[in-house]
């Protein structure tokens, strides 16, 4: 990205009043940040679900003389920005509506090719969600996952280190700026994390941590892997927001359940029982429901039939995978403009008939 559209996508990220869904709005219409802020207000009132009253500080000078600022602070610390209209921007996230238009990135790690999962949970992790988030990352790492968490107390941390245990690439995300550690004890993690993993925010350099930025950072947790795991949690909890966000945006949510007189478990039994997270006993639940188990794809083998009849909705996900190669579940329903569940329908009866076949990680493929 060039230097002069990075300086525009800040100031348009600082504006107040404009938010993630508003600054896409805006972009779409005028194509990029630079035609936004070149573009008169009269034009930009003009655009559905705008109006005066979003656009009112868009102009204001302080904008691009505080994007200068934090453009010099990104270049001095090598901190990587991603821009939500770029390649190297998460893929799962491109598909929330609320998603930064810009994140920053301090580490080392890639998000091509590698099956992301969230591991988040309470604070106040007992010895039975330590043990569980222990071996099911330590039963995970064949299949090379990054693993995503607040880098919080509790369970946050302990995913953390767990993935760092078994030379797994690790993702915390922050709801505060660089300048900050929070909490401050978890300051002695970072650079090891750095090596192997690395940080991720919207939020400034210099942005200091308040309470609502919370759910801002648990919107990306809940929208850049394509499964959420609760390891534990009360009745009332930050992971059950991420657990709800990540049901709104048609992510896998798991839970583990537990006793129901144990007050961490309270929170993880409720999303089953009302049907918002799968239980999760073992990686071997989170395996089968994404499809990772490699050797059971690899010994189910499918007799491609040599004439084929596909009804109209099948012929239409057929040639948009023709087209396009290996895709996402989440991808093909959005192209094919279709519901998930009626997609993973047709994607059943295609490999049924021997011409699609699923790979790891919710991807498909014509045979």
């Amino acid at each position: 990205m060039k230097e002069e559209e990075l300086h525009y996508i800040l100031a348009l990220q600082r504006a107040k009043g404009i938010g993630d869904i508003n600054a896409k709005k805006l972009i779409a219409h005028c194509g990029s940040a630079k035609n936004v802020l070149n573009e008169k207000r009269f034009i930009l009132e003009k655009i559905n679900g705008i109006g005066t009253f979003t656009i009112k500080h868009l102009f204001d000078k302080e904008n691009l003389i505080d994007a200068e600022k934090e453009l010099e602070y990104l270049k001095k610390n090598n901190i990587e920005s991603y821009y939500f209209k770029s390649d190297n921007y998460p893929e799962k996230l491109k598909h929330c509506i609320d998603a930064p238009i810009l994140l920053f990135k301090d580490g080392d790690f890639d998000f091509l090719n590698k099956p992301i999962i969230s591991v988040v949970g309470t604070r106040k992790i007992t010895s039975y969600g330590r043990d569980f988030c222990e071996k099911l990352i330590e039963d995970l790492k064949v299949y090379n996952p990054i693993i995503v968490s607040g880098f919080a107390y509790g369970v946050d941390i302990c995913a953390h280190k767990a993935a760092l245990k078994n030379n797994l690439q690790t993702i915390g995300v922050l709801a505060h700026g660089f300048e900050e550690i929070y909490p401050k004890s978890h300051k002695k993690y970072v650079s090891e994390i750095n090596k192997n993993g690395g940080f991720l925010t919207d939020f400034w350099h210099n942005d200091k941590l308040v309470r609502e930025n919370f759910l801002k950072r648990n919107r990306i947790v809940a929208g850049i892997s394509e499964a959420t795991v609760i390891i534990e949690s009360a009745e009332k909890g930050g992971s059950l927001v991420t657990a709800d966000i990540a049901n709104s945006y048609n992510r896998d949510v798991f839970a583990v359940p537990g006793r129901s007189t144990d007050n961490m478990s309270k929170g993880c039994n409720a999303l089953i029982k009302r049907n918002q997270a799968a239980i999760l006993t073992s990686a071997n639940d989170l395996i089968e429901m994404l499809n990772w188990n490699l050797e059971i794809k690899q010994e189910k083998v499918i007799q491609k039939q040599l004439f084929i009849e596909l009804d109209t909705t099948e012929q239409l996900v057929y040639d948009f995978l023709l087209e396009s190669g290996k895709e996402i579940l989440d991808t093909i329903a959005i192209n094919c403009k279709l519901p998930i569940h009626k997609i993973s329908t047709v994607l059943f009866n295609l490999e049924m008939k021997g011409v699609v076949k699923p790979l790891p990680g919710k991807l498909f493929e014509i045979i």
